[in-house]
């Protein structure tokens, strides 16, 4: 099998989302320490951005309400592959639903 150019850069998306998450993972009680309670990711933000709401995007996902709320409001964080469907839905690229290292 020939991975394309386009294959190549999805999964090297992939990975460094996972490396991402990974590290908070990792390091959790380290890290939320460091981070001084802010948040990890901007769901609810892009969510506002294009006039979607919590509903809305749990509808489309097919997810209880009670989780997407969760994620917008950090309480708990979607998995890899919910972050990519997330930011397929709403027409980003995935990297704006992460708060960037520099942010937090």
């Amino acid at each position: 099998m020939r991975l394309t150019d386009h294959t190549v850069g999805l999964l090297s998306n992939k990975l460094i989302l996972f490396h991402f998450i990974a590290i908070f993972t990792f390091q959790k009680s380290k890290t939320l320490f460091y981070m001084n309670n802010k948040d990890l990711n901007r769901i609810k933000v892009v969510l506002v951005e294009h006039k979607r709401t919590n509903k809305w995007l749990a509808e489309q996902l097919g997810k209880d309400p009670a989780t997407v709320s969760k994620w917008c409001t950090n309480t708990s964080q979607p998995s890899i592959d919910m972050f990519f469907r997330i930011a397929e839905l709403l027409g980003v690229d995935y990297t704006e639903l992460i708060v960037k290292p520099k942010e937090l």
